[in-house]
């Protein structure tokens, strides 16, 4: 191993505290109600940090920094409507899914549309969720691969074995009071990050603002091939505008809180409606300053590195090598021995923290949308803890695969990659909760026509971005995930208008 001892037994003492968390819960893991909600009694504050850390991952880690240092802020910019998104998901989303006193998010798909929508709610959470955590597990392979010699194949099946081992055993309470400490171990580590930056820089912090600023890197422009493009606010499709970038996040921000399981398993886990709230207001007030810390912390790598060039983050910077491996490339050459183990921990923590969150709730979605309701209905509670377990041991393999898939993946950064896969695959999911949200009066087969041409539509796109299809896109595929909920939304509505008209007439 390339680290010293001091920083190795660091690491040792924080897996260690993860696993014995795992095991500790594992004893009072007796049913399914404790497994995938603990028995809905957290505590606000308890909740918003756990959410904060599956929010919060490897692509917060290492993708943020890489952006920062090879471009600018402009993937920054859809965060900003996260707060417009939880100010509805705290006056509507939450009623809803509290009402109904539910386990999951797609219960409420069959009690608006029906049993088959549930489904198909069901597997595109799954598959979207496969797809995120093995890119998050790839992202921390890169650490590993960096800081220990190991192969990246072992890198990858380490640790990946190691998150699904507390996770599967410890269920919802060992993901959510694992992912509050290594919340705060994330931002410990970045905090010692940049106080070595600034420390080593002859003109401190100032230098950081000085030199970031002449070299356009703290503003909201795009960058290709090395050149910033000035941001424009208009509404094109075609490129990546201000505009666009803001309406693109409060897409997202109400997908990922009006329709994740992550995060309304945590809603319905909380003790009472008004800790629930609680919950979403902590992470919000959390998550903004800690995403734009860790962009700000790429943007001192820049700097750093004018000041201290090296051939290595020369390569980085020019595309030759991957962005993302800026971060474990400092954390190895430039932190001094005693500090790197906790940054080594913290970024652990970004990854561990989503890994464990998706794990539990594929497995969550996995018996109570799929098995309990269409395969199994009458066994016992033990059976289905048991599924349970074993869904949670599927889904860390194919997460592991997943990984080790991307390893030869042919990317610019991460969070292009990451925000395209999703984009992609998301199938304009929140446009069906949206519809089901204001009326009861769409079922049958009109939810279905919804989803039929979204399908249509978003086949297309990758259709389109794979060359299998001739033609460039007619828009940027981030914009892939608006569109496809306007598709699923003029869908449903076209055909229910249609419906009324045929029985007038």
């Amino acid at each position: 191993m390339k680290l010293p001892l001091i920083d190795v037994l660091t690491l040792l003492l924080y897996l260690t505290v993860m696993l014995a968390i795992g095991v500790y819960f594992a004893r009072r893991n007796t049913s399914t109600e404790e497994y995938f909600l603990g028995g809905r009694q957290f505590a606000g504050w308890v909740v918003g940090l756990s959410l904060v850390g599956t929010s919060i991952s490897s692509v917060t880690f290492l993708a943020y920094p890489a952006d920062g240092f090879k471009t600018a802020w402009l993937r920054y910019l859809p965060n900003l409507m996260l707060p417009l998104a939880a100010l509805l998901a705290v006056r509507y989303f939450i009623p809803i899914f509290r009402r109904h006193n539910l386990t999951t998010a797609y219960e409420y798909l069959e009690l608006r549309y029906g049993p088959g929508v549930r489904v198909y709610g069901a597997a595109t959470f799954i598959l979207a969720q496969l797809v995120r955590i093995s890119t998050i597990l790839y992202l921390l392979s890169l650490l590993i691969q960096e800081v220990t010699g190991l192969d990246s194949t072992w890198s990858v099946v380490l640790a990946g074995g190691f998150v699904a081992l507390y996770t599967i055993i410890g269920g919802i309470e060992a993901v959510i009071w694992t992912d509050v400490i290594q919340t705060i171990v994330l931002m410990l580590g970045g905090v010692l990050m940049l106080v070595v930056i600034v420390q080593a820089l002859p003109g401190g912090l100032g230098q950081v603002f000085d030199v970031a600023r002449a070299a356009n890197k703290l503003s909201f422009a795009d960058w290709n091939q090395g050149v910033s493009t000035p941001l424009t606010w208009d509404l094109s499709l075609l490129s990546k505008t201000g505009t666009m970038m803001l309406i693109l996040g409060l897409t997202n921000w109400l997908t990922e809180y009006g329709s994740n399981q992550n995060v309304v398993q945590r809603y319905i886990a909380a003790r009472s409606d008004g800790e629930a709230r609680k919950a979403v207001w902590v992470c919000v007030l959390a998550s903004l300053p800690i995403w734009a810390f860790y962009m700000f912390l790429g943007t001192a790598l820049f700097v750093f590195y004018q000041q201290f060039p090296s051939v290595e983050a020369g390569q980085m910077l020019d595309g030759t090598r991957k962005a993302e491996e800026i971060l474990p490339w400092f954390i190895v050459h430039e932190m001094p021995a005693g500090l790197s183990g906790i940054v080594i921990a913290a970024a652990l923590a970004a990854a561990m923290s989503s890994l464990d969150s998706s794990i539990n709730a594929i497995s969550t979605v996995g018996i109570n949308d799929i098995y309990r309701r269409f395969l199994r209905r009458q066994a016992s509670d033990a059976h289905y803890l048991r599924v349970a377990h074993l869904i949670a041991t599927l889904s860390s393999v194919l997460m592991i695969v997943g990984a080790l898939a991307i390893l030869r993946a042919d990317t610019t950064t991460l969070q292009d990659f990451g925000t395209i896969l999703v984009s992609l695959f998301g199938g304009g999911l929140f446009g069906l909760y949206a519809i089901a949200f204001c009326t009861d009066r769409i079922r049958g087969l009109l939810p279905w026509i919804g989803i039929g041409a979204t399908l249509l539509f978003t086949g297309w796109t990758i259709a389109l971005s794979n060359g299998w299809l001739q033609g460039p896109a007619p828009f940027d595929l981030y914009y892939t995930t608006i569109l496809a909920n306007v598709v699923m939304v003029v869908g449903i509505l076209a055909a229910w208008g249609l419906k009324r008209v045929m029985k007038r007439s």
